[in-house]
Protein backbone atom coordinates (compact mmCIF):
# COMPACT_ATOMS: atom_id res chain seq x y z
CA UNK A 1 0.00 0.00 0.00
CA UNK A 2 1.23 3.65 -1.05
CA UNK A 3 -0.05 6.89 -0.89
CA UNK A 4 1.33 9.35 -2.76
CA UNK A 5 0.53 13.20 -2.96
CA UNK A 6 1.55 15.35 -5.45
CA UNK A 7 1.58 19.11 -5.68
CA UNK A 8 -1.18 19.94 -3.36
CA UNK A 9 -1.68 23.79 -2.57
CA UNK A 10 -3.99 25.25 -0.23
CA UNK A 11 -5.12 28.95 1.14
CA UNK A 12 -7.49 29.74 3.65
CA UNK A 13 -8.49 33.72 3.31
CA UNK A 14 -5.42 34.20 1.35
CA UNK A 15 -3.07 33.10 3.60
CA UNK A 16 -1.02 29.89 2.43
CA UNK A 17 -1.07 27.02 4.07
CA UNK A 18 0.63 24.26 1.64
CA UNK A 19 2.47 25.42 -1.24
CA UNK A 20 2.81 22.50 -3.98
CA UNK A 21 3.37 20.30 -0.96
CA UNK A 22 4.69 15.92 -2.52
CA UNK A 23 5.56 13.16 -0.74
CA UNK A 24 5.11 9.33 -1.12
CA UNK A 25 4.62 7.01 2.15
CA UNK A 26 4.03 2.93 2.72
CA UNK A 27 2.94 1.19 4.24
CA UNK A 28 4.33 -0.47 7.60
CA UNK A 29 6.58 2.63 8.08
CA UNK A 30 6.51 5.29 10.22
CA UNK A 31 7.26 9.02 8.48
CA UNK A 32 7.51 12.11 11.17
CA UNK A 33 6.43 15.52 9.90
CA UNK A 34 8.75 18.12 11.17
CA UNK A 35 8.17 21.38 11.49
CA UNK A 36 8.10 24.59 13.32
CA UNK A 37 4.28 25.56 15.29
CA UNK A 38 2.48 26.61 11.88
CA UNK A 39 4.78 25.06 9.62
CA UNK A 40 1.69 22.68 7.73
CA UNK A 41 2.20 19.50 9.66
CA UNK A 42 -1.58 19.71 10.87
CA UNK A 43 -2.71 20.58 7.74
CA UNK A 44 -1.74 17.80 6.34
CA UNK A 45 -2.96 15.44 8.92
CA UNK A 46 -6.36 16.90 8.00
CA UNK A 47 -6.27 16.81 4.45
CA UNK A 48 -4.79 13.18 4.99
CA UNK A 49 -7.77 12.53 7.41
CA UNK A 50 -10.53 13.92 5.15
CA UNK A 51 -10.99 17.46 7.36
CA UNK A 52 -9.94 19.74 4.88
CA UNK A 53 -9.81 19.41 0.87
CA UNK A 54 -6.71 21.31 -0.62
CA UNK A 55 -7.43 23.72 -3.65
CA UNK A 56 -5.18 21.77 -6.04
CA UNK A 57 -2.93 18.31 -6.31
CA UNK A 58 -4.11 15.01 -5.78
CA UNK A 59 -4.07 12.05 -2.94
CA UNK A 60 -3.89 8.65 -4.24
CA UNK A 61 -4.24 5.60 -1.92
CA UNK A 62 -3.26 2.35 -3.74
CA UNK A 63 -4.54 3.82 -7.35
CA UNK A 64 -7.93 5.46 -5.48
CA UNK A 65 -8.18 8.75 -5.78
CA UNK A 66 -8.35 9.52 -1.90
CA UNK A 67 -9.07 13.28 -2.40
CA UNK A 68 -12.73 11.85 -3.28
CA UNK A 69 -13.23 9.70 -0.38
CA UNK A 70 -15.56 11.01 1.89
CA UNK A 71 -14.31 11.49 5.53
CA UNK A 72 -16.66 8.67 6.80
CA UNK A 73 -15.00 5.69 4.37
CA UNK A 74 -11.75 6.59 5.24
CA UNK A 75 -10.06 4.01 6.92
CA UNK A 76 -8.00 6.26 9.26
CA UNK A 77 -7.72 6.85 12.62
CA UNK A 78 -6.16 10.28 14.85
CA UNK A 79 -4.53 10.84 18.19
CA UNK A 80 -4.66 14.30 19.07
CA UNK A 81 -2.13 16.65 21.37
CA UNK A 82 -5.46 16.68 23.82
CA UNK A 83 -6.70 14.36 25.53
CA UNK A 84 -9.73 13.64 23.27
CA UNK A 85 -11.53 10.62 24.73
CA UNK A 86 -15.37 9.43 25.18
CA UNK A 87 -16.10 11.10 28.69
CA UNK A 88 -19.30 9.50 29.65
CA UNK A 89 -17.82 6.05 28.32
CA UNK A 90 -15.13 4.03 30.31
CA UNK A 91 -11.87 3.12 29.45
CA UNK A 92 -12.85 -0.14 27.93
CA UNK A 93 -15.75 1.47 25.63
CA UNK A 94 -13.73 3.89 24.81
CA UNK A 95 -11.53 1.37 23.26
CA UNK A 96 -13.87 -0.81 21.44
CA UNK A 97 -15.92 1.91 20.39
CA UNK A 98 -14.60 2.42 16.82
CA UNK A 99 -15.07 -1.63 16.44
CA UNK A 100 -18.68 -1.60 17.23
CA UNK A 101 -18.79 1.27 14.28
CA UNK A 102 -17.47 -1.42 12.05
CA UNK A 103 -20.38 -3.59 13.12
CA UNK A 104 -18.16 -6.55 15.55
CA UNK A 105 -20.50 -7.71 18.06
CA UNK A 106 -19.94 -7.01 22.09
CA UNK A 107 -17.34 -10.17 22.96
CA UNK A 108 -15.16 -9.93 19.96
CA UNK A 109 -14.73 -5.84 20.39
CA UNK A 110 -14.30 -6.47 23.61
CA UNK A 111 -11.80 -9.26 23.35
CA UNK A 112 -10.07 -6.70 20.63
CA UNK A 113 -9.91 -3.59 23.17
CA UNK A 114 -8.52 -5.71 25.43
CA UNK A 115 -5.60 -6.72 23.84
CA UNK A 116 -4.94 -3.42 22.93
CA UNK A 117 -5.39 -1.87 26.36
CA UNK A 118 -2.51 -4.24 27.47
CA UNK A 119 -0.13 -3.30 24.30
CA UNK A 120 -0.35 0.08 26.06
CA UNK A 121 0.00 -0.85 29.39
CA UNK A 122 -3.47 -0.68 30.59
CA UNK A 123 -4.38 -4.36 31.77
CA UNK A 124 -6.74 -3.69 34.72
CA UNK A 125 -8.07 0.05 33.89
CA UNK A 126 -11.18 -1.21 32.06
CA UNK A 127 -13.53 -0.44 34.20
CA UNK A 128 -12.19 3.46 35.30
CA UNK A 129 -13.55 6.39 33.87
CA UNK A 130 -11.92 8.88 31.88
CA UNK A 131 -11.32 11.44 34.46
CA UNK A 132 -9.91 8.83 36.91
CA UNK A 133 -6.90 8.77 34.76
CA UNK A 134 -3.65 10.62 34.29
CA UNK A 135 -2.81 12.69 31.21
CA UNK A 136 -0.36 9.88 29.95
CA UNK A 137 -2.65 7.57 30.39
CA UNK A 138 -5.72 9.15 28.62
CA UNK A 139 -3.02 9.05 25.75
CA UNK A 140 -2.51 5.88 26.22
CA UNK A 141 -6.51 5.22 25.63
CA UNK A 142 -6.45 7.43 22.45
CA UNK A 143 -3.40 5.47 21.25
CA UNK A 144 -5.53 2.02 22.05
CA UNK A 145 -8.36 3.07 20.14
CA UNK A 146 -6.07 3.97 17.38
CA UNK A 147 -4.44 0.68 17.14
CA UNK A 148 -7.85 -1.57 17.46
CA UNK A 149 -8.91 0.05 14.25
CA UNK A 150 -6.49 -1.61 11.94
CA UNK A 151 -6.55 1.47 9.71
CA UNK A 152 -4.69 2.10 6.80
CA UNK A 153 -3.78 5.41 7.95
CA UNK A 154 -2.66 6.14 11.57
CA UNK A 155 -2.06 9.78 12.35
CA UNK A 156 -0.38 11.11 15.62
CA UNK A 157 -0.78 14.63 15.55
CA UNK A 158 1.83 16.02 18.59
CA UNK A 159 0.47 13.15 21.27
CA UNK A 160 3.11 13.97 23.56
CA UNK A 161 3.86 17.78 23.76
CA UNK A 162 0.74 18.28 26.65
CA UNK A 163 2.97 15.65 28.45
CA UNK A 164 6.11 16.12 31.07
CA UNK A 165 9.44 15.65 30.01
CA UNK A 166 9.75 12.48 31.76
CA UNK A 167 6.59 10.97 30.71
CA UNK A 168 6.89 12.29 27.16
CA UNK A 169 10.60 10.30 27.47
CA UNK A 170 9.04 7.02 28.24
CA UNK A 171 5.99 7.16 25.82
CA UNK A 172 8.16 8.07 23.04
CA UNK A 173 10.05 4.93 23.42
CA UNK A 174 6.84 2.96 24.03
CA UNK A 175 5.36 4.56 20.56
CA UNK A 176 8.25 3.36 18.65
CA UNK A 177 7.29 -0.27 19.79
CA UNK A 178 3.94 0.21 19.20
CA UNK A 179 3.37 1.32 15.87
CA UNK A 180 5.18 -1.81 14.91
CA UNK A 181 2.77 -4.62 16.50
CA UNK A 182 0.97 -6.78 14.95
CA UNK A 183 -2.49 -3.65 14.61
CA UNK A 184 -0.22 -1.28 12.86
CA UNK A 185 2.44 -3.37 10.51
CA UNK A 186 -0.37 -2.55 7.85
CA UNK A 187 -0.92 1.30 8.45
CA UNK A 188 0.80 4.08 7.15
CA UNK A 189 1.83 5.92 10.29
CA UNK A 190 2.20 9.57 10.46
CA UNK A 191 3.42 11.26 13.31
CA UNK A 192 3.60 15.45 13.89
CA UNK A 193 6.36 17.05 15.80
CA UNK A 194 8.34 19.83 16.45
CA UNK A 195 11.13 17.96 18.06
CA UNK A 196 14.04 16.79 16.27
CA UNK A 197 14.81 14.64 18.97
CA UNK A 198 11.30 12.83 18.60
CA UNK A 199 11.64 13.07 15.02
CA UNK A 200 15.10 10.95 14.91
CA UNK A 201 14.28 8.60 18.11
CA UNK A 202 10.89 7.38 16.25
CA UNK A 203 13.06 6.15 13.01
CA UNK A 204 11.44 5.38 9.53
CA UNK A 205 11.65 8.75 7.49
CA UNK A 206 11.17 12.41 7.85
CA UNK A 207 9.44 15.43 6.06
CA UNK A 208 10.55 18.58 7.18
CA UNK A 209 8.29 21.03 6.43
CA UNK A 210 8.31 25.25 6.69
CA UNK A 211 5.97 27.65 5.63
CA UNK A 212 3.98 25.26 4.36
CA UNK A 213 6.83 23.75 1.99
CA UNK A 214 8.47 20.33 2.09
CA UNK A 215 11.68 20.57 2.13
CA UNK A 216 13.25 17.53 2.17
CA UNK A 217 12.36 13.80 2.86
CA UNK A 218 14.26 10.69 4.04
CA UNK A 219 15.90 8.34 6.75
CA UNK A 220 16.30 10.30 9.66
CA UNK A 221 20.47 9.56 8.82
CA UNK A 222 20.35 10.73 5.62
CA UNK A 223 18.27 14.21 6.99
CA UNK A 224 20.52 14.46 9.73
CA UNK A 225 24.18 14.27 7.80
CA UNK A 226 23.04 15.84 4.83
CA UNK A 227 20.49 18.34 5.24
CA UNK A 228 19.24 19.92 1.73
CA UNK A 229 19.64 23.68 3.00
CA UNK A 230 20.22 25.58 5.66
CA UNK A 231 16.79 25.95 6.92
CA UNK A 232 16.21 21.91 6.86
CA UNK A 233 19.85 22.50 9.31
CA UNK A 234 18.40 24.33 11.50
CA UNK A 235 14.94 22.66 12.03
CA UNK A 236 16.38 19.11 12.34
CA UNK A 237 18.92 20.57 15.22
CA UNK A 238 17.97 21.50 18.79
CA UNK A 239 19.47 23.81 19.50
CA UNK A 240 19.17 25.00 15.80
CA UNK A 241 22.75 24.38 13.76
CA UNK A 242 25.24 27.54 14.33
CA UNK A 243 25.42 29.29 11.33
CA UNK A 244 28.52 31.78 9.98
CA UNK A 245 28.68 33.58 6.93
CA UNK A 246 32.56 33.85 6.05
CA UNK A 247 34.66 32.46 3.29
CA UNK A 248 37.87 30.52 1.97
CA UNK A 249 40.73 32.15 1.29
CA UNK A 250 44.74 31.76 1.37
CA UNK A 251 43.70 28.47 2.62
CA UNK A 252 41.44 29.68 5.39
CA UNK A 253 38.17 29.43 6.35
CA UNK A 254 37.82 32.84 7.50
CA UNK A 255 34.55 33.55 9.65
CA UNK A 256 35.16 36.93 11.05
CA UNK A 257 38.27 39.24 11.05
CA UNK A 258 39.57 37.39 14.21
CA UNK A 259 38.62 33.95 13.96
CA UNK A 260 39.72 31.38 11.13
CA UNK A 261 41.63 27.81 11.11
CA UNK A 262 42.71 25.82 8.62
CA UNK A 263 40.77 24.56 5.75
CA UNK A 264 39.33 20.98 7.03
CA UNK A 265 40.26 18.19 4.72
CA UNK A 266 36.48 17.42 3.01
CA UNK A 267 36.63 21.37 1.60
CA UNK A 268 40.10 20.91 0.18
CA UNK A 269 38.04 21.32 -3.17
CA UNK A 270 36.01 24.09 -2.64
CA UNK A 271 36.95 26.89 -4.31
CA UNK A 272 37.73 30.05 -2.84
CA UNK A 273 34.96 32.52 -2.31
CA UNK A 274 32.17 33.13 0.30
CA UNK A 275 29.74 30.27 1.88
CA UNK A 276 27.71 30.36 4.79
CA UNK A 277 29.20 27.60 7.02
CA UNK A 278 27.75 25.43 9.83
CA UNK A 279 28.68 23.46 12.89
CA UNK A 280 25.96 21.90 15.72
CA UNK A 281 26.48 23.35 19.15
CA UNK A 282 27.64 20.26 20.03
CA UNK A 283 31.13 20.53 18.32
CA UNK A 284 31.75 23.72 19.91
CA UNK A 285 33.71 23.44 23.39
CA UNK A 286 35.95 25.41 25.79
CA UNK A 287 39.52 25.23 24.77
CA UNK A 288 42.79 27.29 25.92
CA UNK A 289 43.59 28.14 22.44
CA UNK A 290 40.80 29.09 21.40
CA UNK A 291 38.82 31.96 20.16
CA UNK A 292 37.90 34.65 23.14
CA UNK A 293 34.23 34.97 23.34
CA UNK A 294 31.79 37.09 25.92
CA UNK A 295 29.34 34.80 27.59
CA UNK A 296 26.12 35.87 26.67
CA UNK A 297 23.65 33.66 28.65
CA UNK A 298 24.58 30.31 30.07
CA UNK A 299 21.16 27.83 30.35
CA UNK A 300 21.13 24.54 32.21
CA UNK A 301 19.17 21.95 30.63
CA UNK A 302 19.47 18.71 32.66
CA UNK A 303 22.64 17.09 32.75
CA UNK A 304 24.13 19.72 29.60
CA UNK A 305 24.38 23.22 29.46
CA UNK A 306 23.58 25.81 26.67
CA UNK A 307 26.62 28.27 26.32
CA UNK A 308 25.49 31.54 24.37
CA UNK A 309 28.39 32.84 23.08
CA UNK A 310 29.18 35.95 21.32
CA UNK A 311 32.58 37.63 19.54
CA UNK A 312 32.63 40.64 17.02
CA UNK A 313 31.17 39.17 13.77
CA UNK A 314 30.22 36.09 15.74
CA UNK A 315 26.92 34.43 17.29
CA UNK A 316 26.82 30.97 18.88
CA UNK A 317 25.44 27.94 20.66
CA UNK A 318 27.51 25.41 22.95
CA UNK A 319 26.37 22.73 24.06
CA UNK A 320 28.74 20.86 26.51
CA UNK A 321 28.07 18.13 28.63
CA UNK A 322 27.51 19.06 32.86
CA UNK A 323 26.86 21.96 34.39
CA UNK A 324 29.23 24.63 33.19
CA UNK A 325 30.56 27.22 35.79
CA UNK A 326 30.62 29.94 33.42
CA UNK A 327 28.41 32.86 34.04
CA UNK A 328 27.48 35.53 31.80
CA UNK A 329 29.52 38.08 30.89
CA UNK A 330 32.29 35.82 31.53
CA UNK A 331 35.01 35.74 28.87
CA UNK A 332 36.37 32.40 27.83
CA UNK A 333 37.88 30.64 25.01
CA UNK A 334 36.08 28.20 22.83
CA UNK A 335 37.00 26.28 19.72
CA UNK A 336 35.48 23.87 17.39
CA UNK A 337 35.46 20.81 15.62
CA UNK A 338 36.28 21.29 11.97
CA UNK A 339 35.89 17.64 11.20
CA UNK A 340 32.44 18.38 11.39
CA UNK A 341 32.11 21.31 9.43
CA UNK A 342 29.26 22.26 6.77
CA UNK A 343 29.56 24.14 3.80
CA UNK A 344 26.27 25.73 2.40
CA UNK A 345 25.96 28.61 -0.17
CA UNK A 346 25.03 31.83 -0.48
CA UNK A 347 21.40 30.85 -0.89
CA UNK A 348 21.67 28.53 1.62
CA UNK A 349 22.18 25.10 -0.51
CA UNK A 350 24.30 22.25 0.65
CA UNK A 351 28.06 21.85 -0.89
CA UNK A 352 29.57 19.99 1.90
CA UNK A 353 28.73 17.67 4.36
CA UNK A 354 31.11 15.95 6.70
CA UNK A 355 29.48 12.59 5.76
CA UNK A 356 29.42 13.11 2.26
CA UNK A 357 30.83 10.02 0.35
CA UNK A 358 30.90 8.04 3.32
CA UNK A 359 29.12 4.49 2.63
Amino acid sequence: MSLVAKNIDLSVDAETHLDDVSFEMLKGKIYTLLGRTLSGKTTILKILAGLSEPDNGSLILDGVDYGRVPVWKRNVAMVYQQFINYPHLNVLQNVAFPLHKKGYNKANAQKEARQALARVGLTGFEDRKIQELSGGQQQRVALARALVKKADVLLLDEPLVNLDYKLREQLRDEFRELIKADEAKNSIVVFASTDPSEAMQLGGEIIVIDEGKVLQQGTCKDVFENPKNTKVAQITNEPAMNLFPGKITSGKVKISNSFDFDVPEHFSRLPEQEYIFGVRANEIFPSSSGQEFNVHLVEIVGSESLIHIEAPGIEAVALVEGVSELNENDVASFNLNTEYLYAFDKNGELVVSPYMGEK
